[in-house]
């Protein structure tokens, strides 16, 4: 199901914010093992509350860290990338930024679509859809 433009701009702008801060402390924090995700995780987190509230998805916190534990690719790739050349100065932090904020717009557009699907599979009640997840 498509997405409207609208949501698509929405979706857009919450996703990329999203991907550029955990680029910026991925980046900043390469030399030192599994500290980004301390902050990292806060963001994703956020962007997940923030992208259901464009499809009228209310999810509280532990339900969107738990959303975001599904796609261990998260965990997986950067623990990956900082084995093999996060300690490297300079090439480290370039290789974690770009990891951490591509990992980040891979998961933001996984859950955005799979919202949009939701929400445009349920009929309206009262012309306002509320689901909670």
């Amino acid at each position: 199901m498509r997405m409207l433009e609208d949501e698509r701009t929405k979706c857009h702008v919450i996703i990329h914010m999203a991907s550029l801060a955990t680029a910026g402390i991925g980046g900043g924090l390469a030399q030192i093992p599994t500290s980004d995700n301390i902050a990292i995780i806060p963001i994703q987190v956020a962007m997940i509350i923030a992208l259901g509230s464009v499809f009228n998805i209310t999810i509280d916190e532990s339900t969107a860290k738990a959303t975001l534990a599904t796609t261990t690719a998260t965990i997986t790739g950067r623990s990956i990338s900082q084995v093999l050349v996060g300690w490297i100065p300079a090439i480290g932090n370039v290789f974690n930024a770009i990891t951490a904020g591509a990992l980040t717009e891979s998961i933001g557009w996984t859950i955005a679509n799979d919202f949009n699907t939701r929400s445009k599979l349920r009929t309206p009640l009262n012309g306002k859809i509320k689901e909670r997840l």
